[in-house]
């Protein structure tokens, strides 16, 4: 029948991280996905900037899972934070993160995160980066301390990356 619409097919979404956080954004906007741990090595080095590292550890982690699931939109991200132009390593445990927020509190530090969307079906890609400069105040530490840090280093979310990676998920639904 000409006149027909046929019904229009969603991705499957997969995420490529195993951040509390990014999980919990993605959730809250309402999306379902599944969560795949990438079996990849972060980068970093004194030779790349923290930029470089971001967006490179982001891209691996989603190429790495799309070879995988080449019909599904990927999302890999990856957040570093520096103080004083020096990258901040990411917590190990409970003790390293409240020793990192200790250092943190009362100066200001970067917040650096970068995300690649891809969807190799259709040969789409795209990527951004968001760098924040922040100060934590003593008082969002010790609530931070007392909560967040629980969860596994969730207090190194990022809201405007994640309005995002809601405007480029439906970029990419959209065809």
């Amino acid at each position: 029948m000409a006149g027909r619409l046929s019904p229009r097919v969603v991705p499957r979404f997969v995420l490529a991280s195993g951040s509390p956080r990014r999980r919990q954004l993605l959730e809250k906007a309402g999306y379902e996905f599944d969560v795949v741990l990438p079996a990849v090595a972060e980068v970093s080095g004194a030779w790349l900037t923290i930029r470089e590292t971001t967006a490179s550890n982001a891209m691996r982690k989603a190429t790495e899972i799309a070879q995988s699931a080449p019909a599904a939109v990927v999302l890999g991200a990856d957040t570093l934070v520096a103080l004083d132009g020096r990258v901040i390593g990411k917590p190990a445990d409970l003790t390293s993160a409240a020793k990192i927020l200790r250092r943190l509190s009362g100066r200001v530090h970067e917040v650096w995160t970068a995300v690649f969307i891809c969807h190799p079906a259709s040969g789409k890609a795209h990527s951004f980066q968001e760098e924040r400069h922040r100060k934590l105040s003593g008082e969002s530490r010790s609530a931070r301390q007392g909560g967040c840090v629980r969860r596994a280093g969730s207090w190194r979310g990022n809201h405007q990356a994640h309005r995002r990676i809601v405007q480029q998920r439906r970029r990419f639904a959209d065809g």
